[in-house]
């Protein structure tokens, strides 16, 4: 590895990224949820941004292609540990994250072994599953940070119709 692929603006994007979840845990262990989730955002966007800049300044590295994944399950993986611990979020959902990435690496270190396959480029469904992590952190964050407003006395009636109304037989049928 050369010192001018660390050297990249995406690159030095991603070890941003990864410099930020000890202090978003900090946060998260203090109670101070807004600043954890305005660290989160922050790093969500980094991620976003190294990818664009990668293609656009045509900067895309070999450490870039294995640094960024890196970054991404650091983050997401930590974000559920610790967020399990605070029980802030159900343990299930915390075992699912990292049963699915042990899979993964699993099936790389037995194709790798095998095959000798190193190239692993990502899916949609991969893609739609980080997306999907990272909206529930996001809320799970959220939620502490503006739960008066979510848990009042009046909810929406898409998710508690009322008996007799059109909606009530409408989701019996």
């Amino acid at each position: 590895m050369k010192l001018s692929q660390l050297l990249t603006a995406p690159n030095q994007l991603t070890l941003l990224r990864m410099g930020f979840v000890p202090f978003i845990v900090i946060n998260l262990v203090a109670g101070h949820y807004k600043w954890a989730l305005i660290l989160f955002v922050l790093a969500g966007f980094s991620d976003g941004l190294d990818g664009l800049l990668a293609r656009t300044l045509k900067q895309q590295t070999v450490l870039g292609q294995y640094l960024d994944p890196i970054a991404d399950k650091l983050l997401l993986s930590t974000m559920f540990m610790v967020l399990a611990v605070l029980h802030k979020i159900a343990w299930k959902y915390t075992v699912l994250v990292f049963s699915r990435d042990i899979s993964i690496l699993c099936a790389s270190a037995v194709l790798y072994a095998i095959a000798g396959l190193r190239d692993f480029r990502p899916s949609i469904f991969g893609k739609a599953n980080t997306f999907a992590q990272v909206a529930a952190v996001f809320f799970v964050l959220l939620f502490q940070i503006e739960h008066t407003r979510w848990s009042g006395s009046r909810r929406p009636r898409f998710f508690m119709p009322r008996l007799g109304s059109r909606w009530s037989r409408r989701c019996t049928m």
